[in-house]
């Protein structure tokens, strides 16, 4: 027993240690964030001062946070971030557990053809893609809009193969037979008890859609020419200077743009871990 409780201990030493250095980067970039373009060369986190601590209280700002907002065009961004990774998340979940439903639970001629080449697209590079894509949205007249940074990646080909497991193993086909019987429309079912059965999995798709359209920088670049229409991600890489970069600036944008990416996780984190294992096992 005594044997057992040691164990407990060293394990739980050995995550705090990990806990501390996970978080070591996280205090700097505050830190750097609150304090101006001179003290963040001359100290490593807070200000020296004959403060509390050694730390020069009086020197800690809020003013890179008020240029952000009120001088460099950050809450236009943010809004347009929030707008793209939104749109995004919700069209993306949508349409690939559309996908993972038909290619899971639905007989029709060619559906190992359309798996095949679901998985096949999975070892496709996506920069690979970008030349093409570009010539496609230029064809189609799309360029500088929302819907051609949208459209290319609405049914990601690994989205479809996570809520294809997921259906698998969750949705019991005799539920769907029974629902059938009943005199139940494909779409009814789908919405009404499909969805409800894999909802761990839409939360961690929906998570994993929104995160990575949240830091997409080369798909803005290269779609989006109009300043008005840019996401945080290019804003913020647009705050580096020709000869000089301030540093602190920079920090408190970044703080600005991970704060609603972690604030999505922390309401969803249940629903990512269960969704992520839920198609791993077999039931």
């Amino acid at each position: 027993m005594r044997g057992k409780q040691t164990a407990e201990i060293i394990v739980y030493a050995m995550l705090v240690v990990f806990a501390i250095i996970t978080l070591i980067p996280f205090a700097h970039m505050l830190a750097g964030a609150l304090k101006t373009k001179l003290d963040y060369a001359a100290t490593l986190f807070l200000p020296a001062g004959d403060g509390f601590l050694g730390v020069g209280w009086d020197r800690i700002t809020l003013e890179n946070f008020r240029r952000l907002f009120t001088e460099l065009g950050i809450p236009r961004a943010m809004l347009n971030s929030l707008f793209l990774s939104s749109v995004h998340a919700i069209l993306t979940v949508l349409f690939c557990s559309m996908g993972g439903y038909a290619l899971a639970k639905l007989e029709f001629r060619g559906r190992s053809v359309v798996t095949t080449l679901v998985l096949t697209a999975l070892i496709i590079p996506g920069p690979l893609l970008l030349a093409p894509g570009f010539q496609l949205l230029y064809q189609l007249d799309l360029l500088n809009t929302y819907t051609g940074l949208l459209l290319p990646g609405l049914t990601p080909a690994f989205g479809v193969f996570l809520f294809r497991q997921a259906m698998i193993n969750g949705v019991p086909r005799e539920l769907l037979e029974a629902a059938r019987i009943d005199g139940a429309g494909e779409a009814r079912i789908f919405f009404e008890l499909v969805l409800p059965l894999v909802r761990p999995m839409m939360g961690a798709f929906l998570m994993i859609s929104f995160m990575g359209t949240w830091n997409n920088f080369i798909g803005p670049q290269i779609i989006l020419q109009s300043p008005d229409l840019q996401p945080l991600s290019v804003a913020l890489n647009n705050l580096k200077g020709i000869y000089g970069t301030d540093y602190a600036l920079i920090m408190a944008g970044t703080i600005v743009s991970i704060s609603p990416v972690m604030c999505i996780f922390l309401l969803l984190q249940r629903e990512f871990i269960a969704g992520l294992t839920g198609g791993a096992v077999k039931g």
